[in-house]
């Protein structure tokens, strides 16, 4: 079974490897990238061990790559000892020992059948790649190895030095390690110009490596819409083929990639070409630093794929490639400085990617909320929580989240539960052909061409490119697993039932911003020719950093009358009351959601709903509302200092602390004020003198005095308004005063704020008895001349106070 090969690293591991298997049931072989862990450690297994081994990979391109791989290497066509089956394709027969599958559907045949008949060993491949599928398939053959089958061999593969939790995870089975020879790989540093975009950056990074090394280049990019225009750029090399690889190709093209060709090569790929796949020839690599990952927006409803920084882990896989057969070159297209700031490691999908397949699949499992299984990290529970409430509302599992038999069957159709309701309930509303065109152009990876559903399907449908060709076989094949009506194409109503929170009306005449049912405000790209449509059924929606609004990538024309029927689940109508435009609004409303279809007044709302918008509008705006005095002011700040210095029980007035206790002081104005002009009329001054403490109220003006009597028998504000109690007197009415004046019951001086005749700050001063030997001296010399009308004794200690001047 096993071929004579290279003396590949991975062989000299084998007896070890296999060892391991037959002693623990498990295993984990961290070997780095094309040391023959996915190709040649199988075809070991086989010869092995009987029974049909399975290798799952996380994605369809390297499935397919690995058993054509296996198949040439014992020169035989796939299908017969080597097959593969990813979804839509499986090519196997009788005498397959080895099916290579994605790690998704391999999590279907497990649920179909948690025996796995047949089944003598299952290799995980490329975990540490961290992919949503494979971390639950991972947890799911934990469970059926510990439960039902404690002979089934697993083995983990990794690229990288994850493998001790991943041997903790299998049971604390053994780590076997296989060293490559690494050619040496020169790296380069490669800064973009000042606002070039990504695409043009890689592109002049490609033209240097073809001028200044020998060999093919393999360029990583983030998507196929950066590869096809960088493929654009590169169209002129003499002599170079330029092949792009990424999962939406045809088998062809793919295969194209992969295999050597008569010149020189450049090939532009997305992460697929990371791991798992070799690319021959290969001495130049040119890493863009980017990659596309599963990302949601929780808050807004709005997953979708996000572009990141790749992680210094991902960065060396993809500069290793130049290696893989002789010395080496990397073109790195960052600054050297940034590399330290790259993440260690890639963040794992569960984290971040939406989690409604997951969660079907749990509770197909019985265990909605993933308890009990093994996981490398659990599900986050807040998204978890979201996902398990989206199924309930699609009716795939009930109230105490276990799986209905309409669960099951979108379960066993593979798609996302969006989708799969939409293929279903659309498939009965408008004919099995019209939803499964739609839902295959909404399961698409990639931008589409226009933003009218309409106007893409009918270019599909004609289209002689891989996209199109890919389109219509999907479709058939969706078509293939549903019933339903005569056909009735409708494409917005397909959309909303995977959609219904995005049905969106438009917020107003020829606007191009419409607000969606969830309650996002999303706009139309200029151009878009959907842009005279009151309502739309919006299939895709991003959020991209620094735009106000998300922005609608694909939507279909729809009507109320659709809304209503598509997404009767969210339509409600309600009395509300609530402060808008700075005043109680109460209106009978019908909402399909976020979006108010029809509202009228409520003449009689209910006095408590009231009283809560007033404290609502109170919070929003502030105590301001009400009517504040000079008096009610001074009261406040009184109140404050007194809160500030002396504590309980004088209370806090601050805004916050007053509406926390509104109740204790504006009762019973505020129950009986309906609008914000009731609030205005309320004597704020009055109010407080609630808070006052008893028996302490008593003491307010000993503690906090509103006024002091000075030597003259005037009686002067206090100003409570700064850091300190502050008494502004002119000076010469504080003659005789020997000390400065305390409150708060002798614990605080008041500063005095001692004034010219004039009026002006002359000294200030919180130790009069000081000032008067030090500080007056200065004073009277520099103002008696200045004021010669106006009393400055040499001893002021003694002198007569007066208030004005002298007779």
């Amino acid at each position: 079974m096993i071929p004579e090969l290279p003396d590949l690293p991975v062989r000299a591991v084998l007896d070890t490897l296999t060892g391991a298997l037959t002693a623990s049931g498990g295993a984990v072989l961290v070997a780095p990238p094309g040391t023959g862990k996915t190709t040649v450690v199988p075809l070991a297994l086989a010869a092995d061990t009987p029974g049909r081994i399975v290798v799952a990979e996380p994605r369809r391109l390297a499935a397919r790559a690995a058993a054509t791989r296996m198949a040439a290497l014992l020169g035989e066509p796939v299908g017969r000892t080597v097959g593969y089956a990813v979804r839509g394709e499986r090519r196997v027969s009788s005498g397959t020992r080895i099916e290579v599958v994605t790690s998704g559907l391999l999590v279907r045949r497990v649920q179909a059948d948690p025996e796995l008949p047949g089944v003598a060993a299952v290799l995980l491949d490329e975990c540490h790649e961290r992919h949503l599928d494979a971390d639950l398939l991972l947890a799911l053959l934990l469970d059926v190895r510990a439960g039902l089958r404690d002979d089934l061999r697993l083995l983990a593969t990794s690229a990288t030095v994850a493998g001790d939790r991943l041997a903790a995870l299998l049971g604390g089975v053994p780590v076997v390690t296989a060293h490559a020879r690494v050619h040496p790989v020169a790296v380069e540093h490669l800064p973009p110009a000042r606002g070039e975009r990504v695409e043009a950056h890689v592109a002049r990074a490609v033209r240097r490596g073809l001028a200044e090394h020998e060999g093919d280049v393999l360029a990583f990019l983030p998507g196929a819409g950066e590869i096809g225009r960088a493929a654009a750029l590169l169209a002129d090399l003499p002599g170079v083929d330029v092949l792009p690889l990424h999962g939406r190709l045809p088998a062809a093209r793919q295969d194209a990639a992969l295999a050597p060709g008569p010149r020189r090569r450049v090939v532009l790929a997305t992460a697929v070409a990371e791991s798992s796949l070799t690319v021959p020839g290969v001495r130049i690599v040119v890493d863009s630093g980017l990659a596309r990952v599963p990302r949601v927006d929780h808050r807004r409803g709005l997953p979708g794929l996000a572009t990141v920084r790749v992680s210094a882990a991902v960065a060396d896989q993809r500069a290793g490639r130049a290696g893989r057969e002789a010395p080496g070159v990397v073109y790195r297209c960052w600054p050297e400085h940034e590399h330290g700031t790259l993440p260690a490691a890639p963040e794992p999908e569960i984290r971040t990617a939406d989690l409604a397949r997951l969660a079907l699949e749990l509770a197909c499992w019985s265990t909605p909320d993933g308890a009990g299984l093994s996981w490398w990290d659990p599900p986050p529970p807040g998204p978890l929580a979201a996902a398990r409430e989206l199924l309930r509302a699609l009716g795939a599992v009930d109230a105490r989240g276990a799986v209905t038999h309409r669960g099951r069957r979108m379960a066993d159709l593979g798609l996302h539960p969006r989708l799969a309701r939409a293929l279903l309930d659309g498939a009965a509303a408008v004919g099995s052909r019209p939803a499964a065109e739609v839902v295959a152009l909404l399961d698409a990876a990639g931008p589409a061409s226009s933003s009218d559903v309409d106007t893409e399907l009918r270019r599909l449908r004609s289209a002689g490119d891989a996209a199109g060709q890919r389109w219509r076989a999907e479709s058939r094949r969706l078509a293939g697993l549903v019933t339903g009506g005569p056909d009735a194409p409708d494409p917005a109503r397909v959309v909303a039932l995977a959609h219904p929170e995005r049905l969106a009306r438009r917020r107003a005449p020829g606007s191009p911003v419409y607000l969606m049912a969830g309650g996002t405000a999303a706009e139309l790209p200029p151009g878009s020719g959907l842009g005279d449509a009151e309502w739309l059924a919006v299939a895709e929606a991003t959020r991209d950093p620094g735009r106000p609004h998300a922005m609608i990538r694909l939507a279909a024309r729809a009507d109320a009358e659709l809304a209503a029927d598509a997404a009767r689940p969210l339509l409600a109508e309600a009395d509300e009351v609530s402060w808008a435009g700075g005043d109680v609004r109460a209106r009978r409303v019908r909402r399909l959601g976020a979006i108010v279809l029809a509202e009228r007044p409520l003449p009689n709302p209910e006095p408590g709903r009231v009283r809560a918008t007033l404290l609502d509008g109170l919070r929003r705006e502030g105590p301001g509302l009400l009517r504040w005095t000079a008096d009610a002011e001074r009261l406040r700040q009184r109140l404050a200092f007194l809160h500030e210095r002396l504590g309980p029980p004088w209370p806090a007035v601050t805004d916050t602390a007053l509406l926390d206790r509104a109740a204790d002081w504006l009762e019973p104005e505020l129950s009986a004020a309906t609008r914000r002009a009731d609030l205005v009329r309320i004597d704020a001054g009055v109010a407080l003198r609630r808070l006052l403490p008893w028996p302490e109220a008593a003491r307010l003006d000993e503690l906090a005095p509103d006024r002091i009597a000075v030597p003259t028998g005037s009686r002067i504000r206090v100003d409570y308004g700064g850091a300190e109690p502050a008494l502004a007197v002119r000076l010469q009415e504080t003659f005789g005063w020997r000390e400065t004046p305390r409150i708060a019951g002798g614990r605080v001086p008041v500063v005095l704020h001692l004034l010219s005749p004039a009026g002006r700050p002359a000294a200030v001063t919180a130790d009069l008895a000081s000032f008067w030997h030090t500080g007056y001296p200065r004073v009277r010399a520099e103002l008696r001349g200045r004021y010669p009308k106006h009393s400055w004794p040499e001893d002021p200690l003694t002198a007569e106070p007066v208030r004005g001047a002298r007779r």
